[in-house]
């Protein structure tokens, strides 16, 4: 079984849109300070909007063409495992605020 391959696009976005999302998550939870709440919403807001156009650029250019597209197949699959992610992140910040 050989490698998986993602295109640099979909892998790139993921990968920032992971760690980010993680270290605000990480120092909030050390801090419990409500401006990291506040950066933390916005930060969801903006990574959702992006999140989505990488998701339909790549499914977009994997459907359009035929030839040597399954990096941009398997990266469309690798943006949606963000949702899973950021819902666990959101039942964590839930389960920390006691809300």
């Amino acid at each position: 079984m050989g490698n998986i391959k993602f295109s640099i696009e979909g892998k790139t976005a993921f990968y920032l849109s992971f760690t980010l999302g993680t270290l605000l998550l990480i120092i909030y939870l050390l801090t419990r300070s409500e401006f990291l709440l506040i950066i933390g919403f916005y930060y969801v807001l903006a990574a959702a909007v992006i999140n989505v156009i990488v998701f339909f650029y790549e499914l977009i250019f994997f459907m359009s063409n035929s030839t040597d597209n399954k990096p941009h197949g398997n990266a469309a699959v690798l943006m949606l495992l963000n949702i899973p992610i950021s819902i666990i992140y959101f039942l964590a910040v839930i389960n920390c605020c006691n809300f």
